[in-house]
C-alpha cells in the first residue's frame, strides 16, 4: 500500500448507462483494477452493494458521500465518492466524472476534520476575500459559506473594523488579518467581539498565520479561533480586584475611600458607581441600628462619592450631598435585608454557545435567590442593568454601592454579582477603619486642643502670636505644644515643646509635660534648673508606664523641649534646650542674632547637664520657637529650611498672626506626616521710668525710709490707691530680710499691667507662709501680704533670693 501522505485518487467516468467509459491510473492503484479490467463494464461491479440498476441514486448533483468498493482481490476498501454530471455543448447528458479517495487518507479526513472543527476556521486570499470556513466560523459570523464566497472580510464583518473597547486600546481584528497578509509574520492576539443578537461579549484567542506556496510567496491567509470568554472574563474580574487591592484604602479618609471605590470598577466593570454613606460614618461616629431602619421612614444617607465613564475629568473628593432612599426602594430593601439585588431591564439572552461552551450565558442556577429582578423602567433612565449592594464591615452597616450600566448590552451575570460584592467588602472594611481612624484622632485632637493654651495673656514684656496644625489627614495627632508664661518681675516664659510618638497617648503625655513646666515655672526656676527638674519628672514617668508607651523601651528618647525667659526690665533673653531646636533671633534691623547655646540632650536620658544661654536683646528683636514639625521632609536640608524660615520673618508685616500665616503658607510641607507648631514673640522694654529701685541698709531703723520712698513712688505714678497696701507689704518684706536675710538688700517697684514689690537679699533661706496661733506675737506678715496683693512668691537666684508680691492695676 502506498504512503497515506501519497494516497492515490481515482478518477472514472461514467457514461449515462452506467458503463465505465474511462478509468485512470489512481484507480489501479486505489482499487486493483487496470483499464484494461474495467473499462466496458458497469460501474456497479466496483460496488460492495450494488444496487438494482443504473449509477447510486443520489449523486448526479456534484454530491460526496460514502461508499464500500470492491477491490480486484476481493477486499472491501471503505471510499469517499464524489460525482459531477457531464452535459455536452447542447445540453445532452454525457455521464458523470467519478472521483475516488479512500476514506482515512489525508485529504479527506482533514477536510472533514477541519469542516467539523469546534474551532472558527476561515481561509482568505490576500485582499482578505473569503475562500472557505467552516461550520463553527459560519455560526459565529452568521454567515454560511456560500454568502460570504469572495466577498472581502471588512464588507460582511464591519464590525470587526474597530475595537469593542477602545479605552484598552485593542487592535481591531481586521487591521491584524492585513498585516500579517502585508507582512507575512503570524500573530497572536485575544479580541473581544459581540456576536449578532447576543447580549454579551465574548473573548476569542486566535491565531493568523500565511499560507504559503511551493515558492514561498503568500497565497492566503488562515485564521482560527476559539471561545474563551469564561477565562477572559475571568481574569478580567481578577484584574479588577486587584486594582481594588491597591487603589481602595490608601488613605484613612473615609471620602478618598468612597470615590476610591466609585472609581476603580469604571469603565472596566461598570459606567457608574454612586456610594452613600451615613451621616455618622462621615464623623467617625457608630452608625445607626439597622432596626431603626424598619420604621418605614426614608433612609437619609449622604452620597459620599460618585463616578461616571462619562465624566470628563479626573474625580476629586467633594462634600457629601444629602440623598433620600424611599422606603420599598431597592437601596432600601438592601440595607435592611443586607442581601444585594441586581436589576435588569430586559431578560437576558443565553448568549450563543461557540466552540467550547456556553461563553456568558446567563444560567439561572448560578443566580442567588431573587436575583435578577427584570425592571423594564430602568430604559427609561438610560440603563441596561442595576446591582446594589449594601456596605456592611464587621457586623456594622455602613451605607449603601450601587453600580450601573448604562449603554453596553452586556447583561450583568452571576458572576457579576459576586464581583461587585467583593469589591463592597474589600471598600467596606477599608472606609470602616477610615471611619474607626477619624474618631481616634478626633479624640486625640481633641484632647490635644484642650491641652494647648486656649488664648495666649496679654504681656507687657512682649506680644506673640502662635499656630498649632496637628498632621496630615494620613497621620496621627503627635505630642507639639507651646505656651506662654507670665512670670513674676514683669517676666514671661516663652515655652515650645515636642513629645516623640503619635496618637493619644502622645497628647496626653504632652499634657503632663505641659502642666509640669507650667507648676515648675510657677518655682520661678532658672530654665537649665527647670529642664533638669522636668528631665527627672520624663524619667518617672517612664517608669510607671508601659514599655511599648513613649517613653518606654522603645527606644524613644521621650520628648524635647525648650524654655526661654525674657525680662523686659533688663532685656534679657535667657535660654535652654533638651534637644529641641534653637529660637531664631531676629534683630529690629533684620539681621539674624547668633544664638550660641548647645542644647541639651532630650529629656528622658538623664544623667546629663543642661546649659543656659543668656542673650541681650533690643527692644523689637523678633523671636521664633518653633517644632521640627515646620520643616518637615526639610531634614536633609535643614540648614536651608531655616535660612528660607529666617528670610521670611525678615519680611515686614502689619501684624505677628499676619506673619505667622505667612509662614505657614511658606514653609510648612503639602504633605506634612507630623505636627508644627509656631510662636512668634515681638520683645518690648520696659520704660526706665516705670522702675524704680533703692538699696536698703540692714537696719531697722531704715524701715521708714524704705516705706517713704515706696509711697513717694506709687503717688509719682500716679497709683495713690495702691499706696496703703505698698506702704504695708513693703514694711512686711523689707523688716523681713533685715532681720532674717543678708546684705546686700535691694527694694524694687515696677508699674507693669501689676504693681511689683520686690525685695532682694543674699540669703538662700525661703519664708514660709504659716497661720499665727492667737497668742503669738508674730508671723502673720506674709499671712497680710498673701491677702492684701494678688500673688506673691520667692525666686531664688544665683546670688540670693527675691521675695515678690504684685497688685493688679486698674485698665
Amino acid at each position: 500500500m502506498a504512503d497515506e501522505k501519497d494516497e492515490p485518487t481515482a478518477v472514472a467516468v461514467v457514461d449515462p448507462d452506467g458503463t465505465v467509459s474511462g478509468w485512470s491510473d489512481g484507480g489501479r492503484l486505489l482499487l486493483g483494477w487496470t483499464a484494461e479490467d474495467i473499462v466496458g463494464r458497469p460501474v456497479t461491479d466496483l460496488l460492495v452493494d450494488p444496487p438494482q440498476s443504473g449509477f447510486p441514486e443520489g449523486y448526479g448533483a456534484g454530491l460526496t458521500g460514502f461508499v464500500p468498493l470492491r477491490h480486484r482481490d476481493g477486499s472491501t476498501v471503505d471510499a469517499v465518492v464524489t460525482a459531477h454530471s457531464l452535459s455536452g455543448p447542447d445540453g445532452l447528458a454525457l455521464g458523470h466524472a467519478v472521483t475516488v479517495q479512500r476514506w482515512g487518507s489525508r485529504p479527506v479526513i482533514a477536510d472533514r476534520a477541519f469542516e467539523q472543527s469546534p474551532f472558527a476556521l476561515g481561509v482568505y486570499d490576500p485582499e482578505l476575500r473569503f475562500l472557505w470556513i467552516n461550520a463553527s466560523s459560519g455560526r459565529v459570523i452568521a454567515h454560511t459559506e456560500e454568502q460570504v464566497l469572495g466577498r472581502k472580510y471588512r464588507e460582511v464583518l464591519p464590525e470587526f473594523d474597530r475595537s469593542l473597547f477602545p479605552e484598552r486600546d485593542d487592535k481591531p481584528y481586521t487591521d491584524a488579518l492585513a498585516e500579517v497578509a502585508r507582512t507575512g509574520e503570524p500573530t497572536r492576539l485575544i479580541t473581544v467581539f459581540r456576536p449578532r443578537g447576543s447580549d454579551y461579549a465574548n473573548a476569542w484567542a486566535t491565531s493568523i498565520w500565511p499560507v504559503r506556496d511551493d515558492q514561498g510567496r503568500v497565497r492566503a491567509i488562515a485564521n482560527w479561533g476559539f471561545d474563551m470568554s469564561a477565562e477572559y472574563w475571568a481574569r478580567q474580574r481578577l484584574l479588577i480586584l486587584n486594582n481594588a487591592s491597591s487603589g481602595i484604602g490608601r488613605t484613612l479618609d473615609v471620602i478618598g475611600t468612597a470615590l476610591e471605590l466609585a472609581t476603580t470598577p469604571v469603565p472596566g466593570f461598570t459606567d457608574l458607581v454612586t456610594v452613600d454613606l451615613f451621616d455618622e460614618v462621615l464623623r467617625g461616629e457608630e452608625p445607626p441600628p439597622v432596626a431603626g431602619l424598619v420604621s418605614g421612614e426614608p433612609v437619609v444617607l449622604s452620597r459620599a462619592a460618585r463616578h461616571s465613564a462619562q465624566d470628563d475629568t479626573d474625580p476629586a473628593p467633594g462634600p457629601p450631598t444629602p440623598v433620600s432612599h424611599a422606603p420599598g426602594s431597592v437601596a432600601a430593601r438592601c440595607l435592611v435585608t443586607g442581601r444585594s439585588t441586581v436589576e435588569l431591564a430586559a431578560e437576558p439572552g443565553q448568549g450563543g454557545e461557540w466552540a467550547f461552551g456556553p461563553g456568558l450565558a446567563a444560567d439561572p442556577a448560578h443566580w442567588p435567590p431573587g436575583n435578577p429582578v427584570i425592571d423594564e423602567s430602568l430604559a427609561a433612565d438610560g440603563l441596561t442593568g442595576r446591582i446594589t449592594v449594601p456596605l456592611r464591615a464587621r457586623g456594622v452597616l455602613l451605607g449603601v454601592v450601587v453600580f450601573s450600566r448604562l449603554d453596553r448590552p452586556e447583561a450583568f451575570t452571576a458572576d457579576d454579582l459576586i464581583l461587585a460584592e467583593e469589591l463592597t467588602a474589600k471598600a467596606a472594611v477599608a472606609i470602616d477603619n477610615a471611619r474607626r481612624y477619624s474618631r481616634e484622632r478626633t479624640t486625640a485632637l481633641t484632647l490635644q486642643r484642650s491641652l494647648l493654651p486656649q488664648g495666649l495673656p496679654n504681656h507687657e514684656a512682649v506680644e506673640v502670636a502662635s499656630r498649632y496644625l496637628p498632621g496630615g489627614a494620613g497621620a496621627e495627632v503627635g505630642g507639639d505644644w507651646f505656651d506662654v508664661i507670665p512670670l513674676s518681675g514683669a517676666r514671661v516664659a516663652l515655652v515650645v515643646g515636642d513629645v516623640v510618638g503619635h496618637g493619644l497617648h502622645a497628647s496626653a503625655s504632652m499634657g503632663r509635660l505641659r502642666t509640669a513646666v507650667r507648676t515648675l515655672a510657677d518655682v520661678d526656676l532658672p530654665p537649665d534648673e527647670l529642664l533638669t527638674h522636668l528631665d527627672d519628672l520624663v524619667l518617672h514617668l517612664a517608669g510607671d508606664l508601659q514599655p511599648t508607651g513613649p517613653f518606654g523601651a522603645t527606644g524613644e528618647s521621650g520628648a524635647t523641649c525648650l524654655y526661654t525667659v525674657y525680662d523686659p526690665v533688663s532685656r534679657r533673653f535667657t535660654l535652654a534646650s533638651a534637644g529641641h531646636p534653637l529660637p531664631l533671633v531676629i534683630a529690629p534691623d533684620g539681621t539674624r542674632t547668633p544664638v550660641t547655646a548647645q542644647p541639651g540632650p532630650p529629656l528622658g536620658i538623664g544623667g546629663l547637664p543642661f546649659e543656659a544661654t543668656e542673650l541681650d536683646l533690643p527692644e523689637g528683636s523678633l523671636l521664633a520657637l518653633y517644632t521640627d514639625g515646620l520643616l518637615d521632609g526639610r531634614a536633609r536640608e535643614a540648614d536651608k529650611g531655616i535660612t528660607e524660615l529666617q528670610r521670611i520673618l525678615d519680611q515686614s508685616a502689619t501684624s505677628l498672626e499676619t506673619l505667622c500665616d505667612t509662614v505657614i503658607d511658606a514653609v510648612l510641607p503639602d504633605r506634612r506626616t507630623d505636627d508644627a507648631a509656631l510662636l512668634l514673640a515681638r520683645t518690648h522694654a520696659l520704660a526706665p521710668h516705670h522702675v524704680a529701685d533703692w538699696d536698703v541698709e540692714p537696719d531697722p531703723a531704715q524701715v521708714p525710709n524704705a516705706r517713704k520712698f515706696a509711697v513717694d513712688q506709687v503717688d509719682a505714678w500716679g497709683l495713690e490707691e495702691a499706696a496703703f497696701v505698698t506702704e504695708l507689704v513693703v514694711s512686711e518684706l523689707v523688716t523681713n530680710a533685715i532681720r532674717y536675710g543678708e546684705p546686700p538688700i535691694k527694694l524694687r517697684l515696677i508699674r507693669d499691667t501689676s504693681l511689683i514689690c520686690e525685695v532682694s537679699d543674699a540669703s538662700n533661706t525661703a519664708p514660709h507662709l504659716r497661720r499665727a496661733r492667737v497668742f503669738d506675737e508674730g508671723g502673720r506678715g506674709l499671712l497680710l501680704v498673701a491677702q492684701l496683693t494678688q500673688g506673691w512668691g520667692t525666686r531664688h537666684t544665683t546670688d540670693g533670693k527675691t521675695i515678690w508680691c504684685a497688685q493688679t492695676l486698674p485698665r
